[in-house]
């Protein structure tokens, strides 16, 4: 199975296992008591898996460069496509969904898809910032110390997006 068809899979997957997991279970009852706004919820589903597939792509992307299989880089004729490339596809649909009011709560959208949307935006914006540095240098530096500023934009966005939604919401005691 090539790197492509593997991220392809474990976002499909991982976005309707998290879907699952928030939609009718205690968790998912726990985060709408706690975080009662639709928007905040929605930040919060976004910076979790945000984390989550930041934590997958580093951790396969060290089974390449160390030759653990099943992994390989995503080459299509001979070029190598990074992940950021998905990020922005992603990143994109999920933008024009948006635009479109899918999943927004402006009318009558499931919070499924509102939660679906809001995974796979913390997908895109993982795989995307992932490789930050490329962008910031236009070549691979991965794991150099210039590839530091990948994790850097990681740190910063993450952060951004959970204060967003993991503060003072989700710590408070329900009383009653």
């Amino acid at each position: 199975m090539n790197f492509t068809l593997l991220i392809l899979l474990l976002t499909v997957v991982g976005t309707i296992a998290l879907a699952l997991l928030f939609h009718r279970t205690s968790l998912g009852r726990i985060v709408h008591e706690r975080i009662p706004d639709r928007p905040r919820r929605r930040l919060f589903v976004a910076s979790a898996s945000f984390f989550i597939t930041f934590a997958a792509v580093r951790g396969m992307v060290f089974c390449i460069t160390h030759n653990i299989p099943p992994f390989h880089f995503i080459e299509v004729g001979g070029r190598h496509i990074h992940h950021l490339v998905i990020g922005i596809v992603i990143l994109l649909l999920v933008g024009y969904g948006w635009l479109a009011e899918l999943g927004t709560g402006a009318d009558d959208t499931s919070l499924f898809l509102s939660r679906l949307m809001s995974i796979l935006y913390g997908v895109g914006a993982a795989l995307t910032l992932d490789e930050f540095a490329l962008w910031l240098n236009l070549k691979d530096v991965y794991w150099s110390p210039q590839g530091r500023e990948s994790i850097d934009a990681i740190i910063l966005f993450g952060a951004f997006l959970s204060a967003s939604a993991w503060g003072a919401p989700l710590l408070k005691v329900k009383k009653g």
